[in-house]
């Protein structure tokens, strides 16, 4: 089974950016889905942006903070999406996790998240003013 692992999180001012990264264990094949996720304390989980394996007919989806600000793209020789955030914002503080299934979940944010195979532990992002 596929399993992922986030990194790229920290401590940031406003203002600045990070890059997330979501590696893989397996090939991301065309038509698995990829999401971002975050949660910040005492939220609901938010989806932050999805992209599938054959992104290039599909392309990404992004919630509304996250457009103009976040992009998700994909590696597939190294295994791995990226959420290059710019422009973070305080209230940009949250957990971020990213899922893997085969799921519908890339064309239907209204899916449920038990579509999801696989999730990755986390990554914390804070972002201060």
């Amino acid at each position: 089974q596929m399993y992922l692992v986030e990194s790229g999180g920290g401590s940031v001012q406003a203002g600045d950016s990070l890059r997330l990264s979501c590696i893989a264990s397996e090939y991301i094949t065309s038509s698995y889905c990829i999401a971002w996720f975050r949660q910040a304390p005492g939220k609901e989980r938010e989806t932050v942006a999805t992209i599938r394996g054959d992104s290039g007919d599909r392309p990404p989806v992004y919630a509304d903070f996250a457009k103009g600000r976040f992009t998700i793209s994909k590696d597939n020789r190294k295994n791995t999406v990226y959420l290059q955030m710019n422009s973070l914002k305080p209230e940009d503080t949250a957990m971020y996790s990213c899922a893997g299934g085969y799921t519908r979940f890339c064309r239907d944010w209204e899916r449920p998240l038990s579509d999801f195979e696989t999730w990755g532990q986390g990554t914390q992002v804070t972002v201060s003013s």
